[in-house]
């Protein structure tokens, strides 16, 4: 008997109007606004501007979009370009298929051409936007709840996933609701990032690396809890053998970088601190400075002083003048 479970949407697109508003792609819209809403304050306390975080972003979003369904539509190619498939739907984002390696990959290179044409050193911005990628993620998982995808195995836990639909080979039933999963995992990577760079000063890209290593060894379990169709290598999915080895890339990088580049870069946007610089020598030139000040004191009783001179020796050659007459 089920006594409760995750129910999930009857369907994932709502119609306002004639315009079409689907789940996956509001949660995953939703999420790039909290990465660059929270990189944006993170990179204005490294000393950064206000706005060079979205600045670039129009870089690494389109980038990552097209990175994330490139390794989907390779990966699962079958998908689409099998006998009876449409090799059209392959364009059709809005349906889900994401794969995070991807969007990671190329929205690095798209962040990297940006930073490039704002002078800005690269690692210090992934360090400043890597929380607010693991809770992007976070959110946009919930878009395979809003699809009935990517779920685990069969369950009659409490918290079990209720799929309804029989659509593309899915048995309806109650299964691991992975999407949750990764999402309260991803949420926590963000605080352990946040947490880790207060405590130790993260710099030069060790921040992002460990959020990598981080997402990484969630998802080689959470991955393994899947059973949806995969490409499997030695027993293991295909994106089992991807996050293990971009997780020992991720920690060889923390600790090679720690030894070549100890500490936190000083400056992360050139011209940020000559600005506030300037700004403040402004509003002291207005004020005056105390220099100004003592330097005025210091004429002001040389004058009178000297005036004081001039009238005793007028009184003094008056007094002569007397005498002799």
């Amino acid at each position: 008997m089920e006594l409760a479970f995750i129910p999930s949407p009857s369907r994932g697109v709502l119609h306002l109007g004639p315009i079409p508003l689907r789940g996956y792609a509001f949660c995953i819209i939703i999420g790039v606004f909290v990465a660059v809403w929270l990189g944006n304050k993170r990179w204005i306390a490294r000393g950064g501007r206000a706005g060079t975080v979205a600045d670039i972003a129009v870089w690494a979003v389109p980038f990552g979009l097209i990175g994330g369904r490139l390794y989907h539509v390779i990966t699962d190619y079958e998908l689409y370009f099998s006998e009876g498939r449409d090799w059209v739907d392959a364009f059709k984002i809005w349906e889900g298929g994401l794969g995070i390696w991807g969007a990671i990959a190329l929205g690095a290179l798209g962040a990297w051409i940006g930073a490039r044409r704002r002078g800005i050193p690269m690692p210090a911005y992934a360090d400043a936007v890597a929380p607010g990628i693991a809770l992007a993620q976070a959110l946009g998982r919930w878009g395979n709840w809003f699809n009935q995808e990517l779920y685990g195995r069969p369950t009659d836990l409490p918290w079990a996933l209720k799929i309804t639909s029989s659509a593309d080979g899915r048995v309806p039933g109650t299964y691991h609701p992975t999407f949750l999963y990764e999402s309260l995992w991803c949420i926590g990577v963000a605080l352990l990032v946040i947490w880790a760079d207060r405590r130790f000063k993260l710099g030069h890209g060790r921040a992002f690396a460990l959020y990598v290593a981080a997402y990484c060894a969630g998802r080689f379990w959470i991955e393994y809890m899947r059973v949806d169709d995969a490409h499997h290598i030695l027993g293991l999915r295909l994106n089992n053998w991807t996050a293990l080895f971009v997780f020992l890339l991720a920690v060889v990088y923390m600790v090679v970088s720690a030894r070549l580049r100890p500490g936190r870069e000083a400056v992360v946007e050139p011209g940020a601190e000559d600005s506030g610089t300037d700004a403040g020598d402004d509003a002291k030139k207005d004020a005056g400075t105390p220099e100004d000040a003592k330097g005025t004191e210091a004429a002001g009783p040389s004058e009178e002083g000297k005036d004081g001179e001039d009238a005793v020796k007028d009184v003094k050659n008056g007094a002569d003048s007397a005498s002799k007459g």
